[in-house]
């Protein structure tokens, strides 16, 4: 745990916070967290982002510009004089013996347990003196500050679920252990996570109240500006923490301000159906996008000075409020098309004088700026386009204007498998780029699991032995729940003489559970000339996002191995994140011969590097091709010999059949005997295609 109680002013006691005033090219976070610091009830921010974009100096920085707070003294769930009704410690009079303290941050680590998060039997207690007592959590160290989740979604799902229930509640309840608790738990919760290492999943991603979308500043002269002030922050913490002094100072009065103005700001009725309308108008799912926007316009007007909720304030909330609320699989990029949300907002009302606090929220450095040295230009800088803003991201579509209207590939112009397959190489990889296919929409897949009972993370997929699940068995290990009845087996074989059954310790056995686990689903994709024919481009990549989306919802990691033209490329190494799979996929080009040998190659030396770094995750390889091998001297033996490789190896593969039309050479199958592999046609990856054959098959025999 983390205390930020280190003010603006650095003292030597306590390491230096970067000033969060100092922060330049994050206007976004900065109006965000400032917006759930005056209105906690906003339920919290996620901060989504790449890596090195001042995620969590940021967050750091605002507990150091949070109003200070009175705090009774001796209570552990920081409670303040007069507030303490239904605290543990409490109750609080007014007149309570009080110590001013700085805002606390307090940080989550990843392994937390939910004990650690919301408290449990103070065993101590327990054991020593035969007392049932509560051992406040990190939950009640954070009421009134902030609980800062670095990678949130690398926590458990249940903990993230039970931290944002406590934020939006403001309260933590515990019934466990003999323990009946009830605190406060007023928390200002921040999330941060680069997408890259896995994605959250839909149902968490709308708990958060507000979401930001987070990149480095493309402007030369704003991404110098921000190593200049790291620079100086770094060579002289101290100095450069009292040249922000004041503006620190004037966004803590400014805070505390729009905190005591927040209950007295009004939202009229025609700005409450204003966020209906554009609620309606995005198409989000359920009513807590409507209540997000309506209590982050509120806070808005109070952070800007205003005592009447106006057109501005509703845009400012919905830009943060709905953009993560519009996902409707994992594969759509979150953003909010503004064009839209000013048609839905409609004519602006005239606005009211601007009162002395009335200014852009981005400017956080209230006051003057500091001194620019001579020189430098002190124009405005543009803010920085981020990713995610403006229109929806789409996938690059080059050919469409060629395949008409429609999306579909003019029948007279299509190529045939052999012109496609011996076009001259003249791209620098000997690929033809013959262009890129738009997938049709993903489909439920069947399920294609690992064989045998593994040792892996909790998912989804395949068999695993895990901490939860059905009993299967026992063990004499020294760990995991106890199994009664095996502890008196054993017991009764040990013991002969007649009386009472004694166990004892070497007696005890624990419960052998059997569960589900994440696995590594690596795709090994034909991009070659023979998958334009035939529309079969489109129906590979609709397969291969069909297989993404279950990824997705079984926990796996993905990769994805290309081949097409003279070799094949780890298009993406193994990851959490689906949807940055899917979007590689959908601009994935084809074209050129076939290099089926070099795909398995680059299949198996991933497989193996992945194996060293977590020999417990199982690995299920996808092939995804026609069989055909094109590509280099003896290319079928060849790829032959790399398939018995992996099959000596023991990997588990499936292939996918791509080929189609009346005459078929059965090369596929033909690979997955070589690999000792599942054979799939395309057409049967389709749960639904399963169903109907089933039900035909019924048919049939009655």
């Amino acid at each position: 745990m983390r205390d930020g109680s280190n003010g603006t002013k650095y003292d030597g006691s306590t390491p230096p916070t970067f000033p969060f005033a100092a922060v330049v090219g994050s206007d976004d976070l900065a109006l965000a967290l400032v917006l759930t610091a005056v209105s906690p009830e906003v339920g919290g921010v996620l901060v989504r982002g790449e890596k090195g974009t001042a995620k969590s100096t940021m967050v750091r920085g605002l507990a150091a510009v949070l109003p200070r707070q009175q705090v009774v003294a001796g209570c552990r769930f920081g409670c303040g004089p007069g507030e303490g009704a239904g605290c543990p410690d409490g109750p609080h009079d007014h007149a309570a013996e009080a110590d001013t303290r700085h805002a606390r941050l307090v940080e989550l680590p990843i392994g937390a347990t939910e004990d650690r998060v919301v408290g449990s039997l103070d065993l101590e207690r327990a054991l020593g003196r035969g007392e049932t007592a509560y051992q406040p959590g990190l939950l009640a160290a954070a009421n009134r500050g902030i609980l800062y989740v670095d990678e949130v979604n690398l926590l458990h799902d249940h903990l993230v679920d039970l931290l944002l229930d406590a934020a939006a509640m403001g309260r933590n309840t515990v019934e466990r252990d003999g323990v009946s608790v009830s605190h406060a738990a007023r928390i200002v919760l921040v999330g941060t996570m680069n997408p890259e290492e896995g994605e959250l999943r839909p149902q968490l991603l709308d708990r958060f109240g507000l979401t930001v979308e987070v990149a480095a500043p493309r402007d030369p002269a704003l991404r110098a500006e921000v190593v200049r002030r790291r620079l100086a922050f770094d060579a002289d913490p101290a100095g450069f923490v009292a040249r922000f002094t004041s503006e620190q100072e004037a966004l803590r009065t400014r805070i505390a301000a729009a905190r005591d103005r927040l209950r007295s700001v009004a939202l009229t009725d025609e700005m409450l159906h204003r966020i209906a309308v554009v609620c309606a108008g995005f198409e989000v799912d359920g009513l807590r996008a409507d209540i997000v926007t309506a209590r982050a316009a509120v806070a808005h007007a109070a952070w800007s000075g205003r005592s009447t909720v106006t057109r501005a304030d509703v845009r400012a909330a919905a830009r943060l409020a709905l953009p993560h609320r519009r996902r409707r699989n994992p594969f759509d990029s979150p953003g909010l098309d503004e064009d839209l949300l000013d048609q839905l907002l409609g004519d602006d009302e005239p606005d009211p004088d601007p009162e002395p606090e009335d200014r852009e929220p981005e400017e956080r450095e209230t006051g003057e700026r500091e001194t620019e040295p001579e020189g430098e230009d002190r124009s405005p800088e543009p803010a920085p386009q981020r990713e995610g803003e403006g229109q929806p991201e789409r996938a690059p579509e080059p050919q469409r204007a060629q395949d008409g209207q429609d999306g579909r590939h003019d029948q007279q112009a299509e190529p045939s498998e052999q012109e496609t397959e011996t076009a001259p190489d003249t791209s620098p990889s000997g690929a033809v780029a013959s262009g890129v296919s738009a997938a049709d929409e993903p489909y439920r897949a069947k399920l294609l699991r690992a064989k045998g009972v593994g040792q892996g993370d909790p998912g989804r997929r395949s068999a695993a032995l895990t901490s939860t699940g059905r009993r299967v068995g026992s063990t004499s290990a020294p760990t995991g729940p106890v199994h009664l009845p095996a502890t008196i087996r054993a017991a009764a074989t040990r013991s002969t003489a007649a009386g009472r059954l004694r166990v004892l310790p070497g007696d005890l056995r624990r419960s052998v559970l059997q569960g589900r686990e994440s696995n590594l689903v690596l795709l090994c994709v034909d991009a070659s000339g023979s998958m334009a024919a035939r529309r079969r481009m489109e129906a590979v990549k609709s397969a291969v996002l069909s297989l993404l989306l279950d990824a997705y919802q079984r926990r796996d990691k993905v990769g994805l191995v290309t081949f097409r033209g003279a070799g094949a490329a780890l298009t993406l190494p193994p990851t959490g994140s689906v949807d940055i799979a899917a979007r590689r996929l959908r601009d994935l080009p084809h074209g050129g011969r076939t290099p089926l040998a070099e795909g398995l190659e680059t299949a198996y030396d991933t497989l193996r590097v992945e194996r060293l770094r977590d020999p417990n995750r199982r690995a299920l390889l996808v092939v995804v091709t026609d069989g055909r091998a094109t590509s280099g001297p003896d290319a079928l033996a060849r790829a032959g010999r790399v398939a018995a490789q992996l099959r000596h190896e023991g990997v588990e593969a499936v292939v996918l059949d791509c080929e189609s039309g009346r005459f078929r050479m059965g090369l596929a199958a033909r690979l997955a005997e070589q690999l000792g592999a599942e054979h799939l046609p395309v057409g049967e990856l389709a749960a639904s295609a399963i169903v109907g054959a089933a039900r035909a098959v019924s048919g049939r025999a009655a």
